[in-house]
């Protein structure tokens, strides 16, 4: 069986079980995979790589998701690359201040492999 790639999705996460559950989902599911152990990695990466989305965590050393989405919104670079939110901040308040953001879709943790890859394909162009 071969597996057609449906695109790159840049996932930035500082928990490394995080990372590899996210990143085993969106591998098995036929996606190219880029991972960050944070924002500011997030940045370069996002520059060079040019994914289709950029999956991120919200509470993260140094800059935080939301800061992330600003900085990536701001650039010309990526300001059309779709960002979705994945975080355990469960509250409407934070799910309303991502989206102010610039973010695109909002999961929260724990998430299913099926919530996380609807989030992606409502985003995906």
């Amino acid at each position: 069986m071969s597996i057609t790639l449906l695109g790159t999705i840049l996932i930035v996460e500082d928990s490394p079980s995080e990372l590899e559950l996210m990143s085993h989902y969106l591998k098995e599911s036929g996606y190219n995979v880029i991972k960050a152990a944070g924002a500011k990695e997030a940045l370069e990466k996002a520059q060079l790589h040019n994914p289709d989305v950029i999956v991120t965590d919200v509470v993260m050393p140094g800059m935080s998701g939301f800061e992330l989405c600003r900085s990536l919104k701001k650039n010309p670079m990526t300001q059309t690359v779709p960002i979705v939110i994945c975080s355990s901040k469960n509250q409407e308040i934070d799910r309303l201040w991502a989206m102010r953001q610039g973010a695109d879709a909002y999961v929260t943790k724990p998430y299913t492999r099926e919530q996380l890859l609807r989030a992606i394909k409502s985003v995906a162009i």
